[in-house]
């Protein structure tokens, strides 16, 4: 039985440097990985994919021959993959039971409107793998208040629309201070504690540039500062009740050159797909669940937020 990793998030957030760098960790712990590339777009891969869905559809090919821009080009070839399923089945096949990294592509609408991702993922799920979606979020959104609202929705969204086990992360942890302070302590976004607290920090320069760009639209351009102000605030109070009735998001701070971090969420993804249960006896696996399972901010808060 197969075990493996879904990467997913937003575009820039690193999933392919991600997979590059748990792929080499993973065989320099002893544990034979293999990275599927499942991005028609992704054209660039500082790995040498052991299966690419750009050998069954090209990205720049369908939108040439079927006039469509890129976002709609991607659709459609997730389509493709979808009904061709089977020509990645026997590709899967011959890494009979390596560990998977899954590359798939970033863009949001391919897990909230299209139907094909969940597809996909539903008949590898029927080829016996054990699946654990790994989604990546840019860690300097915690800098900015509203932006930090939008990403946890953004991960709240897809758990509940791929029903597979979730760990959400963090990503670029070092680039954090590049883009300012943050209002509290790390935790404080790893946990997705009492996010109404984010609320009294819209007015500050991020999130007020965000109110200005906003007003420049044109059907927001008659409408007072201060009601527009009043209307944002109420909008990020809605989702924040929506994200405190599911209560389901936390995330791990993740350094991809930091093995630290690494290991710690290794620990979480193996216990989510069932990985931690192969190989070891069920009150072993239970004391290396208890040793990882308090360890999540604090010393990443002192080496990267600290300094």
């Amino acid at each position: 039985m197969p075990f493996a990793q879904v990467v997913l998030g937003p575009p820039g957030s690193g999933k392919t440097t991600y997979c590059n760098g748990m792929q080499q960790f993973l065989q320099a712990n002893g544990r034979d990985a293999a990275v599927v590339n499942m991005d028609p777009a992704n054209e660039q891969l500082p790995y040498v994919a052991d299966v690419d869905v750009s050998d069954l559809v090209c990205l720049e090919n369908v939108m040439e021959e079927m006039d469509l821009g890129p976002n709609g080009g991607l659709v459609y070839c997730m389509d493709y993959i979808d009904v061709n399923f089977d020509w990645l089945d026997k590709k899967l096949a011959t890494l009979q039971d390596k560990y998977v990294l899954f590359d798939f592509p970033g863009q949001v609408e391919l897990y909230t409107n299209e139907n094909s991702v969940h597809s996909i993922l539903h008949k590898l799920q029927k080829s016996r793998y054990r699946l654990a979606v790994v989604h990546l979020v840019d860690a300097h959104h915690c800098t900015d208040s509203s932006k930090f609202v939008s990403v946890v929705m953004l991960s709240l969204s897809s758990m509940v629309r791929l029903e597979l086990p979730h760990i959400n992360v963090l990503s670029k942890m070092d680039l954090m201070q590049q883009y300012g302070k943050t209002a509290f302590n790390l935790d404080f976004y790893t946990d997705v504690l009492d996010l109404r607290y984010l609320l009294d920090r819209l007015d500050e320069p991020d999130d007020a540039d965000d109110e200005q760009q906003i007003s420049l639209e044109p059907r927001y351009s008659t409408i007072p500062h201060s009601r527009l102000a009043e209307r944002f605030r109420l909008m990020n109070e809605a989702l924040i009740d929506v994200i405190e009735d599911f209560s389901l998001v936390s995330f791990l701070p993740v350094q991809i050159e930091d093995p630290a971090t690494l290991q710690k969420l290794i620990a979480a993804i193996d216990k989510a797909n069932g990985f931690v249960f192969t190989g070891v006896d069920f009150q072993t696996a239970v004391v290396k669940d208890y040793a990882f399972g308090d360890q999540r901010a604090p010393d990443v808060q002192e080496k990267y937020v600290d300094q």
